[in-house]
C-alpha cells in the first residue's frame, strides 16, 4: 500500500513550512555530524602513518589533540540536532493534534456516533505521535545518511577501486532489497494502526461502564472481547516487526559482507606494499561505519512505513467532511428572544425511518412551549434539530425568521442553550464550567448568576470558591448541585432560546422549588421550549404540543386544551402525566 506523494506534500508543506528557521539549522548541524564522522578516521590514519614513519612527537601530540577536537565537537554537534529536531517534531504534532480535535468538533453527530471515543483519541493522538519522527528527521536524515553512505563509498574508491567496489555492490543490494519491502511492511503498518485504534475504543468504552459490568455479570464478556482485540493487534504487530526484523538482517548481511571483502582486498594490498597501515584503518573505519547509515536508513524505512499509515488516517479524518454546511457570510439572529417555525419538518437517522413526520408549528418571541411525548416519540431529536445538530429530512425550521442553514453555526450555538437531565462537568474549576473556560466573563457576573439560583452562598462555603476544582463528570455533587450550575452556566449565556430537555428530572421536589424562582428569571423575555413530564414544570408555559410517534398528537394554548375536557392534554391531567407518559 503506497502513500501518494502529495499526502507527504500537504502534511510536510503545512506542519514544516513555517518552521524553515530551524529547518535550516538542523541540516547545517547534521551535515556538520556527517563531515566530522568522516574527518575522524583521516585523523587517526595520520597519525598511526606519522607513528610508523618516525614522526616528530610534537606532530603526534597535536593529532591527537585534534582528534579529541573532532570527537567532543561530534558530540556536542549530536546534541545540537537531536534537541533541535525534537522541537521541529513536537511543534508539528502538537499543531496537527491541535487541527485535528478543531476538526472534529466540527463534525457531525453521525460520525461521532459510529465511532468510540476512545477510537477517536488514538486517531487524535497515537496516529499523530508516529509522525514525530517523520516531521522533524526523516527526509534530513534520510539525505545525510545517503551521502554519508555515498561518502563512505567514494571514500574508499579513493584508497582503490578493489577495495571501494566490493562495499558499493553491498549497498546496492541493500537497497534493491530495502525498496522491495517497502509495500508489505505499510500495507502490516496500516494494520495495526487499525487494530490499535480498535483496542482503545474498546477500552474507553468498556472502562467508562465499569459499575454497569460489574454489576450485570458483564466482566468475563469484556475480557474476552479484549482478548479478542488485543489478539489481533499482537498478529499484526508482530508480521510487521517479523517482516521489519528480516529486512534489516538482509541489508546488514549483505553491507557486512561487502565490508569484510574490501578489508580482505585492502590487507592484501598493504601486504604488497600498495597501501599503509594507516589507510587499512580507514578502510576499517569507512566499512565499519556502513552498517550505521544503513541501520539508520532501515530505521527511518520503518518509520516511513507507520507513517504512511498514520498520514492516510489522519488525511482520511481531515478529508471527512461534515454533512452540515456552516456558513462563514451568513444571516445572524436578532437580539432578544428569538421566534420558533417548523415548516412540515420530517427527519430519518442514517439507514433508519422517520423519527419525525410533518412536525409544523410556530412559537412566537417569548412564548414558552411545553413540549410532551412518550420516550422515543421524537422530543430529543427536536432539540438536535434546534441546535443543527442534523438538518431535517424534509422542511425547513426558522429561528427570528431566519431560516437555520442561512445563521452560522458559531451565532447559532451562542444563541440556542440546551440544559438537559445529564450534566457535562469537566475536570476544572466551578468558574471555569460555567463559563466554559471563557477569562472575559467577570467574577461578579458569575456569582451574580449564581444568586439569582439561589446557590451563591453555598459555592461561597467551598473551599476556594469559584476557583474550587470540580472532578471530571460533577462527581461529589449532588444531580440537584450539578443542575443548578448548569442553569447557572445558561444564564450566562443570556440566549434567545432556551431548551430545558427534562431538566429538572432527576431533582426532588425540594431542590426542584429552589430552582423555581431562577426559573422565572431565565424565562424572562426569552422564548423556550420545556420537555417535561412534571405537572409542576409546565405550568409556566403558553403552548402545549403533544408528540405521539412522531407526529404532532395535539398543539394548542395551555389554557385552551386545559379548558376542553376532550383535549389529549386535559386527558393527561386527570390520569396523571407521569403515567400516563412513561
Amino acid at each position: 500500500m503506497q502513500m501518494p506523494f502529495t499526502g507527504y506534500g500537504h502534511i510536510l508543506g503545512t506542519y514544516l513550512a513555517p518552521q524553515r528557521v530551524r529547518l535550516a539549522v538542523l541540516a547545517v548541524l547534521l551535515l556538520g555530524d556527517l563531515l566530522l564522522q568522516l574527518g575522524l578516521p583521516r585523523v587517526v590514519q595520520t597519525f598511526i602513518d606519522s607513528a610508523i614513519g618516525g614522526g616528530e612527537l610534537r606532530t603526534l601530540l597535536w593529532l591527537g589533540v585534534v582528534y579529541l577536537a573532532v570527537a567532543l565537537g561530534q558530540n556536542l554537534v549530536l546534541v545540537g540536532w537531536q534537541y533541535v529536531a525534537q522541537n521541529i517534531g513536537l511543534s508539528a504534532t502538537n499543531r496537527i493534534r491541535a487541527d485535528l480535535t478543531r476538526h472534529c468538533l466540527q463534525l457531525d453527530m453521525a460520525f461521532h456516533n459510529a465511532r468510540t471515543p476512545g477510537e477517536m483519541i488514538e486517531r487524535v493522538d497515537g496516529d499523530v505521535a508516529k509522525l514525530e519522527n517523520f516531521l522533524s528527521q526523516f527526509v534530513v536524515r534520510v539525505i545525510l545518511n545517503g551521502l554519508l553512505l555515498s561518502g563512505v563509498v567514494i571514500l574508499l574508491f579513493l584508497i582503490d577501486w578493489r577495495v571501494g567496489l566490493p562495499s558499493a555492490l553491498g549497498v546496492v543490494i541493500a537497497v534493491v532489497c530495502a525498496s522491495a519491502i517497502t509495500g508489505p511492511l505499510a500495507k502490516y503498518s496500516v494494520k495495526e494502526r487499525q487494530t490499535s485504534a480498535e483496542l482503545f475504543g474498546l477500552l474507553e468504552e468498556r472502562l467508562s461502564g465499569t459499575e454497569d459490568i460489574r454489576a450485570n455479570g458483564g466482566v468475563a464478556y469484556v475480557l474476552r472481547r479484549h482478548i479478542e482485540r488485543s489478539r489481533a493487534l499482537f498478529r499484526s504487530s508482530v508480521i510487521r516487526a517479523l517482516l521489519g526484523t528480516a529486512s534489516w538482517r538482509s541489508l546488514n548481511t549483505a553491507i557486512t559482507i561487502g565490508g569484510i571483502l574490501s578489508l580482505t582486498f585492502g590487507a592484501f594490498l598493504a601486504l604488497d606494499g600498495v597501501l599503509t597501515p594507516g589507510q587499512v584503518y580507514v578502510i576499517f573505519a569507512y566499512t565499519s561505519m556502513l552498517n550505521e547509515p544503513v541501520e539508520e536508513l532501515m530505521r527511518q524505512l520503518d518509520d516511513l512505513q507507520q507513517a504512511t499509515a498514520s498520514i492516510m488516517r489522519v488525511e482520511q479524518l481531515f478529508a471527512t467532511r461534515p454533512q452540515i454546511a456552516d456558513v462563514e457570510q451568513g444571516t445572524p439572529l436578532v437580539a432578544g428572544p428569538l421566534s420558533l417555525e417548523l415548516d412540515a419538518v420530517s427527519f430519518a437517522y442514517p439507514d433508519d425511518e422517520l423519527v419525525l413526520r410533518d412536525v409544523a408549528v410556530l412559537l412566537p418571541a417569548g412564548s414558552v412551549l411545553g413540549l410532551l411525548g412518550r420516550t422515543g416519540s421524537g422530543k430529543t431529536t427536536l432539540t438536535r434539530l434546534l441546535l443543527r445538530l442534523y438538518d431535517p429530512t424534509q422542511g425547513t425550521i426558522r429561528l427570528g425568521g431566519v431560516a437555520l442553514p442561512c445563521v452560522p453555526n458559531a451565532d447559532l450555538r451562542a444563541r440556542v442553550a440546551v440544559v438537559t437531565q445529564d450534566i457535562q462537568l469537566f475536570n476544572a474549576t466551578v468558574r471555569d464550567n460555567l463559563t466554559f473556560f471563557d477569562p472575559g466573563i467577570a467574577d461578579a457576573r458569575v456569582m451574580a448568576a449564581l444568586d439569582i439560583l439561589g446557590i451563591g452562598d453555598w459555592v461561597r462555603t467551598l473551599p476556594a470558591g469559584l476557583d474550587t476544582l470540580l472532578a471530571s463528570g460533577g462527581s461529589g455533587l449532588s444531580a440537584g448541585q450539578a443542575q443548578l450550575l448548569a442553569f447557572a452556566r445558561t444564564f450566562l449565556r443570556d440566549p434567545g432560546l432556551i431548551i430545558l430537555d427534562e431538566a429538572s428530572s432527576r431533582l426532588d421536589p425540594a431542590t426542584e422549588r429552589q430552582l423555581d424562582q431562577a426559573l422565572t428569571r431565565l424565562l424572562a423575555g426569552r422564548t423556550a421550549i420545556i420537555i417535561a413530564h412534571r405537572l409542576r414544570t409546565l405550568d409556566r408555559v403558553d403552548q402545549i404540543m403533544i408528540l405521539e410517534d412522531g407526529r404532532v398528537r395535539e398543539h394548542g394554548l395551555r389554557a385552551d386544551l386545559v379548558r376542553d375536557p376532550g383535549s389529549r392534554f386535559a386527558e393527561l391531567l386527570r390520569v396523571g402525566m407521569e403515567d400516563a407518559l412513561a
